[in-house]
């Protein structure tokens, strides 16, 4: 009878074992189930397309065109004439962004052209008129000085250029390398402020 009891209580402990495996697989699939439904729900909403804004944003200009020319004057007098590729204007930044190529006019009080600037791109401030160039930068005065430089300041009030940069002045005298640069936009006088390498100089003979 003892052999009985045991042999009885051994197939009910199995019974529950197995009982206790069951509702367990059975929780663990319906955990798993759920685990797995938000993942879905999460991929579902981030393959979803994104939706632009309808209003406008500080990236989107005001104003796009392409081949423009852009006069700056004063009092009727022509101060410089521009001309790009392509310009965008940001009115909320009173900025215009000029690239794929500019190049700028620039002429005396008294109406005659005195140089010339060339670059990759630039930046012209519409609160000032003040312009910037950046990237193979090339200035050239109609008395054949030519600086070269990554970035040229032009001020449109003080009728003067000036950079921080490296650069190289070429005249048919010398040629001088170094950083910091201010003139004139005539180019008759000009400054560079930490000479760098050797000056060339060519006398008159």
């Amino acid at each position: 009878m003892r052999e009985n009891r045991r042999s009885v209580g051994n197939s009910g402990a199995a019974r529950l074992r197995r009982n206790r495996i069951l509702y367990s697989s059975r929780w663990g699939l319906l955990f798993l189930v759920l685990l797995t439904v938000p993942q879905f729900s999460a991929c579902e909403k981030r393959l979803e397309p994104a939706k632009l804004p309808i209003e406008k944003t500080g990236e989107i200009p005001d104003q796009e065109s392409w081949n423009t020319r852009v006069v700056f004057s004063d009092s009727g007098i022509v101060r410089a004439v521009l001309q790009a590729a392509h310009i965008r204007r940001f009115d909320a930044r009173r900025e215009t962004l000029l690239d794929s190529g500019i190049v700028v006019d620039f002429y005396t009080t008294g109406g005659a052209h005195s140089s010339r600037l060339t670059g990759d791109r630039g930046r012209v401030d519409d609160a000032t008129n003040n312009l910037e160039a950046f990237d193979n930068v090339v200035f050239v005065s109609d008395s054949g000085v030519v600086v070269r430089t990554d970035y040229l300041f032009w001020n449109n009030a003080e009728r003067k250029i000036r950079s921080d940069r490296f650069v190289t002045v070429t005249s048919p005298r010398e040629k001088i390398q170094g950083y910091g640069f201010e003139a004139d936009q005539s180019l008759r006088n000009y400054v560079i402020y930490r000479v760098s390498g050797e000056a060339e100089v060519r006398r008159e003979e």
